[in-house]
């Protein structure tokens, strides 16, 4: 009888998530990821070339999954700010919904970018991802100026400093591995805490 291929790409999916968590992706081992899907290293290897490309395995599609996203958030403010839309309904979705719909579904993984990650291209995840949400953030407020919105200039260092504290406060609930139930709550508590600073920082309160 032929060795059913998706029940053990399961349990090596399994075992590298388990091994890249408690270990790190520099502590990981190969022959560990063996031991635990119950294959030889070299059975491992007719799967994946090295154990950068496990972790990349892994990472890769909710990163691409955070991207989609991102890009058609912007593209939907964009439409909005494009129409001159009421400030409540342009910030009527916020990071907290990419936190609730994309990345809670995938809690191990996301924790795995971004606690285990060092050595590999993204053990800067955090920090790039701040930088890159933070040019984004000044083409938002230059289209909103275009389009005869009251907002105000926003030094680039305080900028990043804000995004760093409200980035961070989102993801901590995930990697702390608390319940979908309290996430949630955290999620409501951080948009009420953030979302009436941002509008005032910008101009728009």
């Amino acid at each position: 009888m032929p060795r059913d291929k998706t029940a053990s790409h399961t349990r090596i999916i399994k075992a590298m998530t388990e091994e890249f968590l408690e270990k790190g992706y520099e502590g990981a081992s190969i022959r560990s990821i063996g031991a635990r899907a119950g294959i030889t290293s070299a059975g491992l290897y007719r799967h994946y070339p090295d154990k950068e490309a496990m972790f990349c395995a892994l990472v890769d599609p909710l990163i691409k999954e955070i991207n989609d996203w991102a890009s058609k958030h912007r593209d939907k403010k964009y439409d909005l700010t494009d129409k001159r839309a009421q400030k409540e309904e342009l910030f009527s979705e916020n990071f907290t919904d990419l936190i609730l719909t994309v990345i809670l579904p995938h809690k191990e993984v996301f924790t795995m970018l971004v606690t285990s990650a060092k050595g590999t291209k993204y053990e800067n995840f955090v920090h790039d991802y701040v930088t890159a949400n933070q040019g984004e953030f000044l083409e938002a407020i230059e289209r909103l100026r275009k389009n005869g919105y009251p907002v105000k200039e926003i030094d680039e260092e305080k900028l990043h400093m804000l995004l760093s504290a409200y980035i961070t406060a989102c993801f901590e609930p995930i990697i702390h591995n608390y319940s979908d139930e309290k996430i949630e709550e955290y999620m409501k508590m951080i948009e009420e805490f953030f979302m009436p600073g941002w509008m005032n920082i910008m101009g728009l309160k």
